[in-house]
């Protein structure tokens, strides 16, 4: 541990300070450049954020330099900035006017000595992973240690990570929201860069321009309706009717009327001849959500349907033929039902043909903030509030929250808390007395740390290895590199079910067969 002079422990103390303001995080950065300026002499000090999955590193904030109009990066390796994101280990450069791996990109030394000049680079870590890089000129005359110039910059980085971190996942995201503006996504209305969410729009993509049946898994609020109706739009039916029914909002005595039709007189109360929801898609899309309620009866003739693209309704000897699409989905294991003879086997078999998995929110990492700030701008439109951002503690509660209702849940979190919002943030005030709860007593472990991220990332790590060997968790340990019982460890940790994935390979070799 370094041992800092009064001077420079003056100069943590009112960093630390500056850092404890309700100020937006570039103030804050901005403020710290400051000061290192002013007490440590540190002139020119910048602060550069990494991209976890290019291993670029782009310039975020400055002092003593104009960044308006440029856009500063470099790749991994490149220059003194490239080369300390790329090792994680800190630089001193002596003598600039000597050093041929300095780039000078923003120009601000252009008209300087830089024999008079010595260079520190640093990395900011966060959670053991760089997050960052803090660098700053000093006068070479004013330089007796090059050690200790660079452990006070070190403890200026530790001080500073927490808030970097943040700041760094801000900018993914306001990245991410251009990208899928660009229309990447096969619907305007779902918004996700997470790894899970990418694999569901390519299987969109596949699936949607043909008639094949679809079975959507996800829990509830995770946005199955949103995937129907991509698919149903990105198909040759998008101009045929869409036909939504939610399998558990009509009670067992009626539902097989609804689906089918019935005749009149068929039953008490049926006064008139009513055309059933298959026959009204024809020539369009059904989308049966919850399709676990089925009552046995109608999973019958649910089975014909998909059989033979007919059914008679409901006190009725006529035959009506459809060829409209089946989209259907469940939020419970239709292989438990089946074991509880619940649902029919072959009806499972039928249904799906194609299975698309939503993944939930809390796996989805910092689709999180991706989705809040969508919500923040459309609610705020909405409702005429002048709501711009959330604040950084409001991040991290959401970050750290189990989202039990998914999507749903966090929509309405954010439209109770524009609502609420007098200026133009979300503060955790505004948030529902559960996330101000929880947020308040915190988990010792995660409180302050945003571990969460981490946790959803091993496991979306986790579950991508299970998939990739068909839940073998021997094969998965050796390509994480680790043991088979810390794999089972953390498979029983993160709440992760291997079996799933052998399944999901019994499934895709039975789709298969003749």
């Amino acid at each position: 541990m370094s041992i800092h002079n009064f001077e420079e422990l003056a100069a943590l103390h009112a960093i630390a300070k500056a850092l404890a303001q309700p100020w937006d995080l570039r103030d804050q950065m901005e403020q710290v450049l400051k000061e290192m300026n002013t007490r440590l002499g540190m002139s020119r000090g910048m602060i550069s954020l990494l991209d976890r999955d290019s291993g670029e590193s782009w310039l975020e904030v400055a002092h003593g330099v104009n960044l308006e109009g440029l856009e500063i990066s470099y790749q991994a390796g490149e220059g003194i900035t490239g080369k300390v994101a790329q090792t994680g280990r800190p630089m001193a450069i002596p003598n600039l006017g000597q050093e041929a791996l300095f780039l000078d990109r923003t120009g601000a030394r252009r008209y300087l000595n830089r024999e008079e000049l010595s260079f520190l680079c640093v990395p900011i870590i966060y959670d053991a992973r760089v997050v960052g890089i803090l660098s700053a000129d000093k006068g070479a005359k004013n330089v007796t240690n090059l050690d200790s110039e660079l452990a006070i910059l070190s403890s200026v980085a530790e001080l500073i990570a927490k808030a970097v971190h943040v700041l760094a996942l801000e900018e993914e995201n306001r990245r991410l929201r251009r990208i899928v503006n660009q229309g990447r996504a096969p619907s305007v209305d779902i918004i996700g860069h997470s790894k899970g969410m990418q694999e569901v729009f390519g299987l969109i993509s596949h699936v949607a321009d043909s008639s094949t049946t679809v079975l959507i898994h996800g829990e509830t609020g995770t946005g199955k309706e949103l995937v129907a109706h991509a698919i149903h739009m990105n198909s040759s039916r998008s101009k045929g009717p869409l036909i939504q029914v939610n399998c558990a909002a009509i009670p067992d005595t009626l539902l097989e009327s609804e689906l089918f039709g019935h005749e009149k007189g068929a039953f008490t109360g049926a006064l008139r001849q009513r055309r059933g929801r298959f026959e009204e898609a024809h020539g369009g899309t059904i989308f049966l959500d919850e399709v676990s309620e089925l009552s046995a009866a109608a999973q019958a003739k649910l089975l014909r349907v998909l059989q033979d693209k007919q059914f008679q309704p409901l006190g009725s000897s006529r035959v009506v033929t459809t060829n409209a699409r089946v989209i259907a989905a469940t939020n419970r294991r239709l292989e438990d039902c089946i074991i509880a003879g619940q649902f029919r086997n072959d009806l499972y078999y039928r249904l799906s043909v194609f299975p698309v998995y939503l993944p939930p929110l809390r796996d989805r990492g910092n689709d999180i903030i991706l989705l809040a700030d969508h919500f923040v701008l459309k609610y705020a439109k909405e409702l005429g509030k002048p709501v711009k951002r959330i604040s950084t503690a409001v991040i991290e509660a959401f970050l750290s929250h189990q989202w039990p209702g998914n999507v749903r849940e966090l929509e309405n979190c954010i439209e109770r808390a524009v609502l609420l919002a007098g200026g133009d943030s979300i503060e955790m005030i505004h948030l529902p007395p559960s996330l101000q709860t929880k947020s308040r007593e915190g988990d010792k472990k995660e409180t302050g740390r945003l571990s969460s991220v981490i946790k959803a990332q091993e496991r979306s790590l986790i579950i991508d290895v299970l998939k990739e060997t068909h839940g073998n968790q021997s094969q998965a340990a050796q390509l994480l590199g680790t043991t088979k019982r810390i794999m089972q460890y953390k498979i029983k940790n993160l709440g992760v079910d291997p079996k799933k994935f052998r399944q999901r390979k019994q499934e895709a070799l039975k789709a298969v067969k003749p």
